[in-house]
């Protein structure tokens, strides 16, 4: 499984968070424990990176199911996708009835493909409504079915997931991804990449203070914009110039968006 940095950024460098690393444990103990978990936060945070790179350290061990779906999809389309997913044909003219008979058929090996232990990742989870909650939790929760299922979504999505009690009881593994830190970006940034290399903390703040928030997403595409301009200059990392510069072509500053509750 490739990992891909957000652009395809050219020396990019997996940045070493604390909310890379619990990723990486809940989804080893989920498919250890085929149970339930959530990983959400605002959009931009590497939420779907740091699950794909911890599944992609567990090929050997783990064989994941990715879905996702529009706003508030039927629960026929939610069986639907899994079962075109899972089985790898089309669900045909099936009503949801017989999908959920089949899923449950394929869902009581806990082993996917090769042996691999089977988790179930859907992703922009937030998209949710409570009969498609209820639906997933139906399958995990089945007498018959023996799978791993971790939830991925930005921003609402545990306000939704917590709506459901008998959902919520039943999280083993929550990892809450948040942005990073001033102190975090002057430790981090530099390892990141090249063009960060011996840069002030100083100028790093302001970048963050004006531009990137501390959301992984947004450094990225400032990095990758500041990146082509060093090119252009004949610079070897960032100045202040040249961050005024990304600046501009990315449409001037940006102000700090609001936070929503993770409670």
């Amino acid at each position: 499984m490739s990992v891909r940095h957000f652009l395809d950024l050219d020396g990019a460098a997996t940045l070493p968070t604390e909310a890379l690393a619990l990723v990486d444990q809940a989804v080893a103990d989920l498919v250890a424990t085929r149970a339930m978990g959530a990983v959400h936060g605002q959009a931009g945070l590497g939420k779907t990176f740091a699950v794909e790179q911890a599944l992609a350290r567990r090929t050997d061990r783990a064989d994941a199911c990715w879905v996702s779906f529009p706003s508030r999809p039927t629960m026929r389309l939610v069986a639907a996708t899994l079962f075109a997913e899972l089985c790898g044909v089309a669900p045909g003219r099936r009503d949801r009835f017989a999908l959920s008979a089949e899923l449950l058929e394929q869902l009581a090996d806990h082993r996917g493909r090769d042996g691999r232990e089977r988790l179930v990742v859907v992703d922009e989870a937030q998209q949710l409504n409570r009969e498609c909650i209820e639906f997933l939790r139906y399958l995990h929760d089945h007498r018959l079915t023996r799978f791993g299922l971790l939830l991925v979504g930005g921003d609402g999505a545990w306000q939704v997931l917590a709506r459901e009690p008998m959902l919520r009881s039943r999280i083993y593994r929550r990892v809450v991804c948040t942005p990073l830190s001033g102190t975090q970006v002057c430790a981090l940034l530099p390892r990141y990449h090249r063009i960060y290399d011996g840069v002030d903390a100083e100028l790093l703040l302001f970048v963050d203070d004006h531009f990137a928030h501390g959301n992984l997403r947004d450094w990225a595409a400032f990095t990758a914009t500041a990146l082509e301009l060093c090119q252009d200059t004949g610079a070897e990392q960032l100045d202040e110039q040249i961050a005024r510069n990304a600046f501009a072509l990315h449409g001037g500053v940006r102000p700090r968006p609001a936070t929503s509750s993770a409670s």
